[in-house]
């Protein structure tokens, strides 16, 4: 048997601007996962996941189809990883199996609320890394990033992919998505190993060091969010409010980087000021398009964090799920901003950055 795991991730800065090819934004792996097992199977295969036990998804073989018995499933994501996985394979002339496929995941709370620490890209990660020993591909970190954006855009066209790459990679990261019309172009007119070889335009993945005399802290809002439908709500504003968007977008290009230069030059304050400024721009975009993105929750949660002393702000898409703090490596500040989130409903998630240096 085959196992191996992809990290959840948050955002830190430039949510929203990232989904834009060529804007960055900040991203950091945490050491929540998701699990993928493989074995060999023989007259059909399974698809299981341990939050979802009642469902399982049988398949069989005809040639080099996947076919699935039950079409009602919730492993689309899953399904789209070995689909494009295996055409790779394929082209790389390696004979296709049968196999059974078992996943676990911590990115959701004990009742199966979603935290929302990216469960979906770093299910397609894992599906992608396990496939690839399966089938003795040798892939490396790139083609796997990409063959899992591939497969994460065939489901969910709207995204930047951070969270993948937060997953591939490991660590703090600065990032910026690459351009999806090209990739789609490509897509249609050319073989899948060749456009996972070809260099992505826009794409750029680097690593950054976080100042060790600051901390990052986890709060949860108690409330799940939709990403891909809060995206799509944003996308409107495009063309609603061009002229406020496309300010939007020139005032995180800036604050971001400020931040990542803040980070290469391990500069706290800077990285404190610019989470500030772009929680602000959050908020005034939120304020033009219409979309919740700071619920009351994270705003009581950002508030609190102030009143510590920390910078503070929403992470992702919003709407819900976490929002983040960061804050001078106190233990006592530290204690007392956590103490007081837990009053007030927030919960505390004592997760840690994960670096693929651990394993």
């Amino acid at each position: 048997m085959i196992t191996v795991k992809a990290p959840g991730k948050l955002y830190i800065a430039g949510e929203y601007a990232v989904v834009e090819p060529g804007y960055e934004a900040i991203v950091v792996a945490v050491d929540q996962f998701v699990t993928v097992s493989i074995e060999q199977a023989q007259k059909f295969g399974t698809i299981n996941s341990k939050q979802y036990q009642e469902t399982s998804v049988f398949w069989q073989r005809k040639g080099n189809q996947l076919v699935i018995d039950n079409r009602d499933n919730p492993f689309e994501y899953i399904l789209s990883s070995i689909k494009y996985t295996e055409e790779y394979a394929l082209e790389k002339r390696h004979e296709l199996a049968l196999f059974d496929l078992t996943v676990n995941s911590q990115l959701d709370s004990d009742d199966g609320k979603k935290y929302g620490l990216g469960s979906s890209a770093a299910v397609t990660v894992a599906t992608v890394r396990a496939l690839s020993e399966f089938y003795q591909l040798h892939l490396s970190a790139e083609e796997i990033f990409k063959l899992a954006a591939i497969s994460h855009f065939k489901v969910q066209n709207n995204g930047s992919f951070g969270d993948l790459a937060a997953s591939v990679y490991g660590g703090w990261i600065a990032y910026q998505s690459p351009d999806r019309q090209w990739l789609t172009n490509m897509l249609a007119s050319r073989p899948l190993v060749e456009v996972i070889q070809l260099p992505w335009p826009q794409l750029k993945v680097e690593p950054l060091q976080f100042p060790p005399d600051l901390n990052l802290l986890i709060g949860w809002s108690g409330k799940p969010a939709s990403t891909p439908i809060l995206v799509d709500q944003i996308a409107t504003s495009r063309a609603h409010a061009a002229q406020h968007y496309q300010e939007f977008l020139h005032a995180s290009r800036q604050c971001l980087q400020m931040m990542i230069t803040g980070f290469k030059q391990q500069n706290s304050q800077v990285i404190k000021q610019q989470l500030t400024v772009n929680r602000q721009l959050l908020r005034d975009l939120a304020n033009f398009s219409g979309v919740t993105i700071e619920t009351k929750k994270l705003t009581q949660l950002c508030e609190i964090a102030l009143h510590h002393g920390a910078a503070a702000k929403s992470s992702g898409a919003g709407g819900g799920d976490c929002g983040i703090a960061v804050i001078n490596a106190d233990p006592k500040v530290r204690q007392a901003l956590l103490a007081d989130w837990q009053q007030h409903q927030i919960q505390p998630l004592n997760f840690n950055v994960y670096s693929l240096q651990k394993d």
